[in-house]
C-alpha cells in the first residue's frame, strides 16, 4: 500500500486524555484509518514489509509525533525504529507511542525535563479470559474478584494497559524485557491513578520500587500514562 502525502485532519485531544500528563508534555492523537502525510527520511525503509494495518499504525504514530514536536516548538524530525522496534527519539526529546485500531497517541517532552514517558491505549473491552492468569498476579486476581461482575473483565484490561505503560517507562532506562508478573499494579478507581510496583530487581529499579501513573476510560478506550522526572539535583 502506498500512503499518499496528503494532510491528515488533526484529532482533538480529549480533556481527560490531556490531563494524564503535565502541561509541559505534548500529547497528540491521530486516526490511523485516515490517509496520512508522508514519512520523513528513512522512517519508511521497512514499510513494504508491513501489512496494511501495521503500515497505517506506524505512519499514524510518526504523524502524531510530528504534531507533538510542533506543540513543543521543535522542527519536524524522523523517529526511526530501533533494532528492538522501540522508537529512537531525536536528540533532546523523550516520548512514547501507542495505538489501537481507531487511534494512535504520542506523548513527548524535552529530555531536560523528563527522563522517560510511557503511554498505552487499549479498547475498553474485556481482557480475554485465557490471558487473565498470564497478565495478572495472584493479588491482582484477588482484587478483581472484589469488583462488580459486569466490570471485572474490563478492569483486567485496565491492569494490562497499566503494565504496558510501566514497561514502556522502564524500558529506555533498563533495556530489560519484563514478564507481566514482574510488575504489580494497584489501581485507585476513584482518583484515576495507579501504582506499578517492581517485583524484581531490574537496572536502576529495586524490588518494591513504585512508579505512579494515571488512567482515563471512556466507553470505547482506556488510556494509561506515566512520566518520570529527573532526580532533584541531577
Amino acid at each position: 500500500m502506498r500512503i499518499d502525502p496528503v494532510t491528515a485532519v488533526h484529532t482533538p485531544v480529549p480533556v481527560g486524555v490531556r490531563g494524564l500528563f503535565p502541561s509541559d508534555i505534548a500529547v497528540a492523537l491521530c486516526d490511523p484509518r485516515r490517509p496520512l502525510g508522508g514519512l520523513l527520511g528513512r522512517e519508511g525503509r521497512d514499510l513494504n514489509r508491513m501489512v496494511d494495518r501495521r503500515q497505517r499504525e506506524f505512519t499514524a504514530g510518526r504523524y502524531a509525533a510530528r504534531q507533538a514536536m510542533a506543540e513543543l516548538g521543535v522542527p519536524p524530525q524522523p523517529v526511526l525504529p530501533g533494532a528492538d522496534r522501540a522508537p529512537i527519539w531525536p536528540d533532546g526529546l523523550v516520548g512514547s507511542l501507542s495505538h489501537d485500531t481507531a487511534v494512535c497517541i504520542c506523548a513527548m517532552g524535552r529530555s531536560d525535563d523528563v527522563r522517560s514517558i510511557g503511554v498505552d491505549v487499549e479498547g475498553n473491552t474485556p481482557l480475554d479470559g485465557d490471558l487473565v492468569e498470564t497478565v495478572c498476579t495472584a493479588d491482582e486476581r484477588d482484587w478483581l474478584a472484589t469488583q462488580p461482575d459486569d466490570q471485572r473483565d474490563r478492569l483486567a484490561k485496565l491492569l494490562f494497559s497499566a503494565k504496558e505503560t510501566a514497561y514502556k517507562t522502564q524500558y529506555p532506562l533498563t533495556r530489560a524485557l519484563l514478564d507481566y508478573h514482574d510488575i504489580a499494579v494497584s489501581p485507585d478507581l476513584s482518583l484515576g491513578g495507579f501504582r506499578a510496583t517492581f517485583r524484581i530487581d531490574v537496572g536502576e529499579f529495586s524490588r518494591g520500587d513504585t512508579l505512579s501513573g494515571q488512567f482515563h476510560r471512556d466507553d470505547d478506550l482506556i488510556f494509561t500514562a506515566m512520566c518520570l522526572r529527573p532526580a532533584a539535583g541531577a
